[in-house]
């Protein structure tokens, strides 16, 4: 459970979603190992380990979850691949804040994949499958939900039909069509590229803002606009997102909040994207 990061009335928690380690090449695709490392850590077989931190931000319209990490469901042979270090524990976290499950009242994916949409839903103490979030509503592009649906040959191996069963649209499912507030404060917008529907949030709250870029900036070590992953769908739709996002985020001084960094979880950069006052995990 992170110490609280305060955005006007916004009050921001990062929760304990899993922690695995990915390639380092799939992190940072064609940049080169020789200039990764100068500002991400490595691991000996050239891996890069990597936080699944959902964001918890009360609101005065109520408590709204962006992302929810790996999830229960992996069995020990998904542990083994995707090389999990720490399990998920949302709901441990939670009950530290004196909430429970069902006091989420809107969920935020900015995308489908398995680690950041993973405990969207959860095996229960029978074995079951729920939603974890049972009185929340679930926000996630059209064009992202249509893509879960009917996955392509590369995304379906990220898609899994398990992490959103039980959603439907007008029940607890609210498809976005490219942008909208959902809450006064809370907006979110289609970027594309790393994903065909993939979504960030913008935050403003006495007049201060913030922006999570999700898997387009999953930690400040990926500032450059041209650093971006293997996993892209989208590679030039990505860069292009990053350099507008990132450029809008540096004319309103925003605040950059991080999903896959084990220890920034939110910064400010200044114009050669170098990270200034960064606000670390505990």
């Amino acid at each position: 459970m992170s110490q609280e990061f305060r955005l006007g009335a916004f009050a921001i928690h990062w929760l304990q979603g899993g922690v695995f380690e990915v390639d380092g090449g799939s992190m940072f695709g064609v940049v080169p190992r020789v200039l990764w490392e100068k500002k991400c850590a490595g691991t000996p077989d050239n891996h890069v380990r990597l936080a699944n931190s959902p964001m918890l931000v009360e609101t005065p319209q109520g408590n709204v979850l962006i992302e929810t990490g790996l999830g229960n469901k992996l069995t020990e042979k998904q542990k083994n691949i995707f090389r999990v270090r720490r399990e998920w524990e949302i709901l441990d976290d939670l009950a530290a804040h004196g909430l429970s499950r069902e006091a989420i009242s809107h969920v935020i994916l900015t995308h489908g994949d398995f680690d950041h949409a993973g405990g969207t839903t959860m095996k229960n103490d029978t074995g079951g499958l729920e939603l974890t979030f049972p009185s929340a509503m679930h926000y996630i592009q059209r064009q992202e939900w249509e893509d879960v649906l009917t996955p392509n040959r590369r995304s379906a191996s990220a898609y899994w039909p398990e992490n959103f069963e039980g959603l439907a649209e007008g029940k607890n499912l609210r498809l976005i069509d490219g942008e909208e507030e959902i809450i006064p404060g809370l907006r979110l917008v289609r970027t594309g590229g790393h994903t065909r529907g993939h979504q960030a949030v913008w935050l403003e709250s006495g007049g201060e803002v913030a922006l999570h870029l999700g898997d387009l900036l999953p930690m400040p070590a990926c500032s450059n606009p041209l650093w971006i992953t293997a996993y892209d769908n989208f590679p030039l739709d990505s860069v292009a997102a990053k350099e507008l996002f990132l450029g809008e985020a540096l004319d309103k001084d925003a605040w950059l909040l991080f999903y896959h960094d084990p220890a920034v979880l939110a910064c400010r950069l200044d114009p050669d994207g170098a990270v200034r006052e960064p606000f670390c995990a505990g």
